[in-house]
Protein backbone atom coordinates (compact mmCIF):
# COMPACT_ATOMS: atom_id res chain seq x y z
CA UNK A 1 0.00 0.00 0.00
CA UNK A 2 1.04 3.57 -0.59
CA UNK A 3 1.95 5.93 2.26
CA UNK A 4 -0.85 7.21 4.51
CA UNK A 5 -2.25 10.45 3.07
CA UNK A 6 -4.05 13.18 5.02
CA UNK A 7 -7.75 13.02 4.14
CA UNK A 8 -9.62 15.63 2.15
CA UNK A 9 -13.35 16.01 2.94
CA UNK A 10 -15.63 14.55 0.30
CA UNK A 11 -19.30 15.30 -0.15
CA UNK A 12 -19.30 17.99 -2.85
CA UNK A 13 -22.25 17.51 -5.19
CA UNK A 14 -21.29 17.30 -8.85
CA UNK A 15 -22.44 20.52 -10.55
CA UNK A 16 -24.04 20.59 -13.99
CA UNK A 17 -21.51 23.18 -15.15
CA UNK A 18 -18.32 25.01 -14.14
CA UNK A 19 -15.97 27.57 -15.62
CA UNK A 20 -13.06 25.11 -15.36
CA UNK A 21 -12.84 21.35 -14.78
CA UNK A 22 -9.51 19.93 -13.64
CA UNK A 23 -8.83 16.25 -14.21
CA UNK A 24 -6.58 14.93 -11.42
CA UNK A 25 -6.27 15.65 -7.72
CA UNK A 26 -2.48 15.63 -7.45
CA UNK A 27 -0.42 18.61 -6.35
CA UNK A 28 -0.60 20.25 -9.80
CA UNK A 29 -4.37 19.92 -10.08
CA UNK A 30 -5.23 21.13 -6.59
CA UNK A 31 -2.72 24.01 -6.77
CA UNK A 32 -4.32 25.15 -10.02
CA UNK A 33 -7.74 24.91 -8.37
CA UNK A 34 -6.62 26.99 -5.41
CA UNK A 35 -5.34 29.85 -7.55
CA UNK A 36 -8.43 29.82 -9.76
CA UNK A 37 -10.88 29.67 -6.85
CA UNK A 38 -9.17 32.57 -5.11
CA UNK A 39 -10.07 34.65 -8.19
CA UNK A 40 -13.74 33.75 -7.91
CA UNK A 41 -13.68 31.35 -10.85
CA UNK A 42 -15.94 28.31 -10.52
CA UNK A 43 -13.63 25.32 -10.66
CA UNK A 44 -14.16 21.62 -10.05
CA UNK A 45 -11.44 19.00 -9.54
CA UNK A 46 -12.44 15.48 -10.61
CA UNK A 47 -10.29 12.82 -8.95
CA UNK A 48 -10.92 9.15 -9.71
CA UNK A 49 -9.52 8.03 -6.35
CA UNK A 50 -8.36 10.27 -3.50
CA UNK A 51 -6.32 13.46 -3.43
CA UNK A 52 -2.58 12.80 -3.84
CA UNK A 53 -3.21 9.07 -4.11
CA UNK A 54 -0.54 8.50 -6.70
CA UNK A 55 2.82 10.18 -7.32
CA UNK A 56 2.03 13.38 -5.40
CA UNK A 57 2.19 11.41 -2.14
CA UNK A 58 4.75 8.81 -3.25
CA UNK A 59 7.69 11.05 -4.16
CA UNK A 60 10.78 11.86 -2.10
CA UNK A 61 9.49 15.18 -0.74
CA UNK A 62 12.31 17.28 -2.16
CA UNK A 63 11.77 20.97 -2.95
CA UNK A 64 14.91 21.64 -4.94
CA UNK A 65 16.26 24.10 -7.44
CA UNK A 66 19.61 22.33 -7.69
CA UNK A 67 20.22 20.05 -10.65
CA UNK A 68 17.14 21.07 -12.62
CA UNK A 69 16.94 21.53 -16.36
CA UNK A 70 17.62 25.22 -17.14
CA UNK A 71 14.11 25.47 -18.59
CA UNK A 72 12.62 24.73 -15.17
CA UNK A 73 14.78 27.11 -13.16
CA UNK A 74 12.63 30.27 -13.40
CA UNK A 75 9.60 28.25 -12.28
CA UNK A 76 11.31 26.54 -9.33
CA UNK A 77 12.60 29.92 -8.11
CA UNK A 78 8.97 31.06 -7.94
CA UNK A 79 7.91 27.75 -6.39
CA UNK A 80 10.40 28.08 -3.56
CA UNK A 81 9.00 31.55 -2.81
CA UNK A 82 5.56 29.98 -2.52
CA UNK A 83 6.87 27.13 -0.35
CA UNK A 84 8.42 29.72 1.96
CA UNK A 85 4.93 31.07 2.70
CA UNK A 86 3.00 27.82 2.27
CA UNK A 87 1.77 27.75 5.87
CA UNK A 88 0.08 31.12 5.36
CA UNK A 89 -1.27 30.09 1.94
CA UNK A 90 -2.96 26.89 3.12
CA UNK A 91 -3.30 27.52 6.85
CA UNK A 92 -1.39 24.39 7.86
CA UNK A 93 2.15 23.17 8.46
CA UNK A 94 3.02 20.82 5.60
CA UNK A 95 6.55 20.27 6.82
CA UNK A 96 8.43 22.65 4.54
CA UNK A 97 11.89 23.36 5.94
CA UNK A 98 14.89 24.93 4.21
CA UNK A 99 17.34 22.30 5.41
CA UNK A 100 19.45 22.21 2.25
CA UNK A 101 20.18 19.45 -0.26
CA UNK A 102 23.48 17.77 -1.14
CA UNK A 103 24.56 16.05 -4.34
CA UNK A 104 27.46 13.98 -3.02
CA UNK A 105 30.45 13.47 -5.32
CA UNK A 106 32.20 10.10 -5.21
CA UNK A 107 35.04 11.11 -7.58
CA UNK A 108 36.31 13.79 -9.94
CA UNK A 109 33.86 12.87 -12.69
CA UNK A 110 31.00 13.61 -10.28
CA UNK A 111 32.62 16.92 -9.39
CA UNK A 112 32.90 17.86 -13.05
CA UNK A 113 29.30 16.87 -13.76
CA UNK A 114 27.88 19.00 -10.97
CA UNK A 115 30.26 21.87 -11.71
CA UNK A 116 28.93 21.89 -15.27
CA UNK A 117 25.40 22.29 -13.94
CA UNK A 118 26.53 25.16 -11.74
CA UNK A 119 27.88 26.96 -14.82
CA UNK A 120 24.75 26.30 -16.88
CA UNK A 121 22.47 27.58 -14.09
CA UNK A 122 24.08 31.01 -14.24
CA UNK A 123 22.22 33.59 -12.17
CA UNK A 124 19.64 30.97 -11.16
CA UNK A 125 22.28 29.12 -9.15
CA UNK A 126 21.79 31.69 -6.38
CA UNK A 127 23.32 30.14 -3.21
CA UNK A 128 24.42 26.80 -4.74
CA UNK A 129 28.12 26.05 -4.17
CA UNK A 130 30.60 23.20 -4.42
CA UNK A 131 31.77 22.33 -0.91
CA UNK A 132 34.25 19.83 0.53
CA UNK A 133 36.28 18.96 3.61
CA UNK A 134 35.04 20.11 7.01
CA UNK A 135 32.25 22.20 5.51
CA UNK A 136 30.80 19.06 3.97
CA UNK A 137 31.53 16.84 6.97
CA UNK A 138 29.64 19.23 9.28
CA UNK A 139 26.49 18.64 7.19
CA UNK A 140 26.81 14.85 7.52
CA UNK A 141 27.11 14.10 11.25
CA UNK A 142 28.04 10.50 11.93
CA UNK A 143 29.17 9.78 8.37
CA UNK A 144 31.83 7.07 8.16
CA UNK A 145 32.74 7.87 4.57
CA UNK A 146 34.51 10.94 3.24
CA UNK A 147 33.12 12.17 -0.06
CA UNK A 148 35.28 14.02 -2.56
CA UNK A 149 32.92 17.04 -2.55
CA UNK A 150 29.26 17.95 -2.87
CA UNK A 151 27.05 20.40 -4.68
CA UNK A 152 25.11 22.14 -1.90
CA UNK A 153 22.09 24.44 -1.95
CA UNK A 154 21.21 25.69 1.56
CA UNK A 155 17.95 27.33 0.41
CA UNK A 156 16.57 24.12 -1.06
CA UNK A 157 14.32 22.20 1.27
CA UNK A 158 11.88 19.42 1.96
CA UNK A 159 8.19 19.00 2.71
CA UNK A 160 5.85 16.13 3.47
CA UNK A 161 4.15 14.78 0.32
CA UNK A 162 1.42 13.06 2.33
CA UNK A 163 0.45 16.44 3.84
CA UNK A 164 1.10 19.06 1.16
CA UNK A 165 -1.36 18.32 -1.65
CA UNK A 166 -4.22 17.49 0.74
CA UNK A 167 -3.63 20.77 2.61
CA UNK A 168 -3.66 22.68 -0.69
CA UNK A 169 -6.88 20.87 -1.67
CA UNK A 170 -8.57 21.81 1.62
CA UNK A 171 -7.50 25.43 1.09
CA UNK A 172 -8.98 25.29 -2.42
CA UNK A 173 -12.24 23.98 -0.96
CA UNK A 174 -12.37 26.85 1.51
CA UNK A 175 -11.80 29.25 -1.41
CA UNK A 176 -14.82 27.79 -3.21
CA UNK A 177 -13.38 25.01 -5.39
CA UNK A 178 -15.27 21.75 -5.70
CA UNK A 179 -13.23 18.61 -5.04
CA UNK A 180 -15.04 15.52 -6.34
CA UNK A 181 -13.55 12.23 -5.12
CA UNK A 182 -14.12 8.82 -6.72
CA UNK A 183 -15.25 10.78 -9.75
CA UNK A 184 -13.38 9.54 -12.83
CA UNK A 185 -13.51 11.59 -16.02
CA UNK A 186 -14.23 9.03 -18.71
CA UNK A 187 -13.87 11.41 -21.63
CA UNK A 188 -13.65 15.06 -22.63
CA UNK A 189 -16.42 16.30 -24.91
CA UNK A 190 -16.02 18.81 -27.72
CA UNK A 191 -18.38 20.86 -29.82
CA UNK A 192 -17.87 23.50 -32.47
CA UNK A 193 -14.15 22.78 -32.54
CA UNK A 194 -13.53 23.38 -28.85
CA UNK A 195 -13.92 21.79 -25.42
CA UNK A 196 -17.55 21.68 -24.27
CA UNK A 197 -17.60 19.42 -21.21
CA UNK A 198 -16.49 16.25 -19.46
CA UNK A 199 -18.27 12.96 -19.00
CA UNK A 200 -17.66 11.64 -15.50
CA UNK A 201 -18.81 8.34 -14.05
CA UNK A 202 -21.56 10.38 -12.38
CA UNK A 203 -22.72 12.37 -15.40
CA UNK A 204 -21.79 15.36 -17.54
CA UNK A 205 -20.26 18.67 -16.43
CA UNK A 206 -20.53 21.42 -19.03
CA UNK A 207 -17.42 23.60 -19.22
CA UNK A 208 -15.42 25.63 -21.71
CA UNK A 209 -12.03 24.78 -20.17
CA UNK A 210 -10.54 21.46 -19.09
CA UNK A 211 -7.14 21.15 -17.43
CA UNK A 212 -5.62 17.68 -17.82
CA UNK A 213 -3.42 17.20 -14.75
CA UNK A 214 -3.75 13.44 -14.61
CA UNK A 215 -0.11 12.50 -14.11
CA UNK A 216 0.69 9.15 -15.70
CA UNK A 217 -2.90 8.92 -17.04
CA UNK A 218 -2.78 12.13 -19.06
CA UNK A 219 -1.59 10.66 -22.35
CA UNK A 220 -4.41 8.09 -22.39
CA UNK A 221 -7.06 10.75 -21.83
CA UNK A 222 -5.58 13.09 -24.46
CA UNK A 223 -5.38 10.30 -27.04
CA UNK A 224 -9.19 9.99 -26.94
CA UNK A 225 -9.27 13.55 -28.31
CA UNK A 226 -6.75 12.81 -31.05
CA UNK A 227 -4.11 14.80 -29.12
CA UNK A 228 -0.72 13.06 -29.28
CA UNK A 229 1.07 13.43 -25.95
CA UNK A 230 4.27 11.35 -25.73
CA UNK A 231 4.50 10.29 -22.13
CA UNK A 232 5.57 7.07 -20.42
CA UNK A 233 5.24 5.79 -16.85
CA UNK A 234 8.38 4.96 -14.88
CA UNK A 235 8.08 2.99 -11.62
CA UNK A 236 10.14 4.34 -8.74
CA UNK A 237 10.35 2.77 -5.27
CA UNK A 238 10.67 4.43 -1.86
CA UNK A 239 10.81 3.41 1.81
CA UNK A 240 10.52 5.15 5.16
CA UNK A 241 12.10 4.35 8.50
CA UNK A 242 11.27 4.94 12.10
CA UNK A 243 12.79 7.94 13.93
CA UNK A 244 16.59 8.18 14.10
CA UNK A 245 18.63 10.11 16.64
CA UNK A 246 21.89 11.67 15.52
CA UNK A 247 21.39 11.30 11.77
CA UNK A 248 21.91 13.97 9.10
CA UNK A 249 19.37 16.70 8.52
CA UNK A 250 18.15 17.76 5.10
CA UNK A 251 18.47 15.54 2.05
CA UNK A 252 21.19 14.10 -0.18
CA UNK A 253 21.67 12.04 -3.33
CA UNK A 254 24.60 9.95 -4.46
CA UNK A 255 25.17 6.86 -6.54
CA UNK A 256 23.50 4.02 -4.63
CA UNK A 257 21.16 5.85 -2.25
CA UNK A 258 19.26 9.04 -1.53
CA UNK A 259 17.64 10.22 1.68
CA UNK A 260 15.43 12.91 3.17
CA UNK A 261 14.94 13.59 6.86
CA UNK A 262 11.24 13.44 7.61
CA UNK A 263 9.21 15.66 9.92
CA UNK A 264 8.54 12.59 12.10
CA UNK A 265 12.28 12.05 12.68
CA UNK A 266 12.63 9.11 10.31
CA UNK A 267 14.04 9.00 6.80
CA UNK A 268 12.65 8.58 3.34
CA UNK A 269 15.19 6.44 1.45
CA UNK A 270 15.41 5.48 -2.22
CA UNK A 271 17.87 4.31 -4.83
CA UNK A 272 18.00 7.28 -7.15
CA UNK A 273 19.82 5.39 -9.88
CA UNK A 274 17.30 2.57 -10.40
CA UNK A 275 13.83 2.86 -11.96
CA UNK A 276 11.71 0.55 -14.10
CA UNK A 277 9.55 0.98 -17.19
CA UNK A 278 6.89 -1.63 -17.89
CA UNK A 279 6.50 -2.26 -21.60
CA UNK A 280 3.04 -1.32 -22.90
CA UNK A 281 1.70 -0.26 -26.30
CA UNK A 282 2.79 3.34 -25.63
CA UNK A 283 6.39 2.11 -25.25
CA UNK A 284 6.40 1.38 -28.96
CA UNK A 285 4.07 4.21 -29.96
CA UNK A 286 6.50 6.76 -28.50
CA UNK A 287 9.76 4.87 -28.90
CA UNK A 288 11.32 7.36 -31.32
CA UNK A 289 10.36 10.30 -29.07
CA UNK A 290 12.14 8.75 -26.10
CA UNK A 291 15.33 7.65 -27.88
CA UNK A 292 17.36 10.71 -26.75
CA UNK A 293 16.58 10.21 -23.05
CA UNK A 294 16.89 6.41 -23.30
CA UNK A 295 20.38 6.79 -24.74
CA UNK A 296 21.23 9.04 -21.80
CA UNK A 297 19.53 6.98 -19.08
CA UNK A 298 19.76 3.37 -20.31
CA UNK A 299 21.92 2.28 -17.37
CA UNK A 300 19.37 3.40 -14.79
CA UNK A 301 16.04 2.38 -16.35
CA UNK A 302 15.23 -1.33 -16.33
CA UNK A 303 12.62 -2.74 -18.70
CA UNK A 304 9.97 -5.09 -17.39
CA UNK A 305 7.34 -7.22 -19.13
CA UNK A 306 3.95 -7.40 -17.51
CA UNK A 307 0.27 -7.26 -18.41
CA UNK A 308 0.83 -5.72 -21.85
CA UNK A 309 -2.82 -5.59 -22.89
CA UNK A 310 -4.77 -5.62 -19.67
CA UNK A 311 -2.83 -3.26 -17.40
CA UNK A 312 -3.91 0.28 -16.57
CA UNK A 313 -2.12 1.81 -19.58
CA UNK A 314 -2.37 -1.23 -21.81
CA UNK A 315 -5.63 -0.77 -23.65
CA UNK A 316 -7.94 1.92 -24.95
CA UNK A 317 -10.11 2.92 -21.95
CA UNK A 318 -13.42 1.67 -23.34
CA UNK A 319 -16.34 1.28 -21.00
CA UNK A 320 -16.98 -2.21 -19.76
CA UNK A 321 -19.11 -3.77 -17.06
CA UNK A 322 -16.82 -2.44 -14.33
CA UNK A 323 -16.67 1.03 -15.85
CA UNK A 324 -13.70 2.68 -17.53
CA UNK A 325 -10.07 1.80 -16.91
CA UNK A 326 -9.92 4.86 -14.64
CA UNK A 327 -12.54 3.30 -12.38
CA UNK A 328 -10.92 -0.12 -12.43
CA UNK A 329 -7.63 1.47 -11.36
CA UNK A 330 -8.71 4.08 -8.81
CA UNK A 331 -5.24 4.40 -7.33
CA UNK A 332 -2.13 2.99 -8.96
CA UNK A 333 -0.25 1.08 -6.28
CA UNK A 334 2.59 -0.84 -7.96
CA UNK A 335 4.78 -3.21 -5.98
CA UNK A 336 8.05 -1.68 -4.75
CA UNK A 337 11.35 -3.02 -6.04
CA UNK A 338 12.57 -4.75 -2.88
CA UNK A 339 16.09 -5.37 -4.14
CA UNK A 340 16.72 -1.75 -5.06
CA UNK A 341 15.42 -0.59 -1.67
CA UNK A 342 17.48 -3.16 0.24
CA UNK A 343 20.56 -1.99 -1.63
CA UNK A 344 19.81 1.69 -0.94
CA UNK A 345 19.31 1.03 2.76
CA UNK A 346 22.52 -1.04 2.99
CA UNK A 347 24.48 1.67 1.18
CA UNK A 348 23.17 4.33 3.54
CA UNK A 349 23.99 2.24 6.61
CA UNK A 350 27.61 1.93 5.43
CA UNK A 351 27.85 5.72 5.43
CA UNK A 352 25.66 6.32 8.50
CA UNK A 353 25.95 3.40 10.96
CA UNK A 354 23.35 5.11 13.18
CA UNK A 355 20.77 3.76 10.71
CA UNK A 356 21.47 0.14 11.65
CA UNK A 357 18.64 -1.49 13.56
CA UNK A 358 16.16 1.30 12.80
CA UNK A 359 12.88 -0.30 11.70
CA UNK A 360 11.59 0.03 8.16
CA UNK A 361 8.00 1.19 8.56
CA UNK A 362 6.84 1.02 4.96
CA UNK A 363 7.85 0.49 1.33
CA UNK A 364 5.92 1.67 -1.69
CA UNK A 365 6.25 2.55 -5.38
CA UNK A 366 4.66 5.03 -7.75
CA UNK A 367 4.50 5.78 -11.45
CA UNK A 368 6.36 8.90 -12.59
CA UNK A 369 4.89 10.66 -15.65
CA UNK A 370 7.93 11.12 -17.91
CA UNK A 371 8.28 13.16 -21.10
CA UNK A 372 10.95 12.73 -23.80
CA UNK A 373 12.90 15.79 -22.61
CA UNK A 374 12.11 15.34 -18.87
CA UNK A 375 10.45 18.78 -18.87
CA UNK A 376 6.72 19.17 -18.15
CA UNK A 377 3.93 20.31 -20.41
CA UNK A 378 2.12 23.34 -18.98
CA UNK A 379 0.30 24.62 -21.99
CA UNK A 380 -2.86 25.19 -23.98
CA UNK A 381 -3.33 23.01 -27.06
CA UNK A 382 -3.66 25.27 -30.09
CA UNK A 383 -5.59 22.70 -32.11
CA UNK A 384 -8.31 22.38 -29.45
CA UNK A 385 -9.33 25.62 -27.71
CA UNK A 386 -10.28 25.10 -24.09
CA UNK A 387 -7.84 22.23 -23.50
CA UNK A 388 -4.93 22.94 -21.16
CA UNK A 389 -2.36 20.29 -20.24
CA UNK A 390 -0.31 20.29 -17.02
CA UNK A 391 1.54 16.98 -16.84
CA UNK A 392 4.80 15.17 -17.57
CA UNK A 393 6.73 16.43 -14.55
CA UNK A 394 9.18 13.54 -14.86
CA UNK A 395 9.79 13.05 -11.15
CA UNK A 396 10.42 16.77 -10.54
CA UNK A 397 6.82 17.81 -9.94
CA UNK A 398 6.38 17.95 -6.17
CA UNK A 399 8.81 20.78 -5.49
CA UNK A 400 7.72 22.76 -8.53
CA UNK A 401 4.04 21.96 -8.00
CA UNK A 402 2.62 25.12 -6.38
CA UNK A 403 4.20 27.37 -9.02
CA UNK A 404 3.15 25.03 -11.82
CA UNK A 405 -0.40 25.37 -10.53
CA UNK A 406 -0.09 29.15 -10.50
CA UNK A 407 1.26 29.16 -14.07
CA UNK A 408 -1.54 26.84 -15.19
CA UNK A 409 -4.11 29.15 -13.62
CA UNK A 410 -2.51 32.11 -15.44
CA UNK A 411 -2.79 30.25 -18.74
CA UNK A 412 -6.45 29.45 -18.07
CA UNK A 413 -7.37 33.05 -17.23
CA UNK A 414 -5.10 34.75 -19.76
CA UNK A 415 -3.30 36.65 -16.99
CA UNK A 416 0.34 37.69 -17.26
CA UNK A 417 2.15 34.36 -16.72
CA UNK A 418 4.20 33.75 -13.59
CA UNK A 419 7.17 32.86 -15.85
CA UNK A 420 7.65 32.52 -19.60
CA UNK A 421 5.59 29.43 -20.53
CA UNK A 422 7.34 28.92 -23.86
CA UNK A 423 9.67 26.09 -22.63
CA UNK A 424 6.62 24.11 -21.50
CA UNK A 425 4.55 24.42 -24.69
CA UNK A 426 2.73 21.30 -25.85
CA UNK A 427 3.51 21.86 -29.54
CA UNK A 428 7.21 21.05 -29.06
CA UNK A 429 6.17 17.39 -29.26
CA UNK A 430 4.47 17.71 -32.65
CA UNK A 431 6.34 20.49 -34.49
CA UNK A 432 9.62 18.67 -35.10
CA UNK A 433 11.50 20.13 -32.13
CA UNK A 434 14.43 17.88 -31.21
CA UNK A 435 14.24 16.67 -27.63
CA UNK A 436 17.34 17.59 -25.64
CA UNK A 437 17.08 16.23 -22.11
CA UNK A 438 19.65 17.65 -19.69
CA UNK A 439 18.48 15.79 -16.59
CA UNK A 440 17.01 12.39 -15.86
CA UNK A 441 13.74 11.11 -14.47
Amino acid sequence: MGPPVDPVPAGDVQPKSADVVIVGGGIIGVSTALYLARQGISVVVCEKGHVAGEQSSRNWGWCRRMGRDPRELPLIVEALKIWGDIDQLVGEDVGFRRTGILYLCQDESDVEHHADWLKSAGDHALDTRMIEGKTLADLMPGAQKTFRAALHTPSDGRAEPQKAAPAIARAAQRAGAGILLRCAVREIETGGGRVSGVVTENGVIRTSTVVVAGGAWSSTLCRQLGVRLPQLAVRSSVMRTGPVKGGPDGAAWTDGFAYRKRLDGGYTIANGTVSYHHLIPDSFRYFADFLPILSREWRSVGLRFGDFAGGPFGVWPKLEGAGSTYERHRTLDPAPAAGALDSARANMEKVFPVMKGVPTLQRWAGFIDATPDAVPVISPVKALPGLVIATGFSGHGFGIGPAAGKLTADIVTGAAPLVDPQPFRYERFIDGTKHRPTTGV
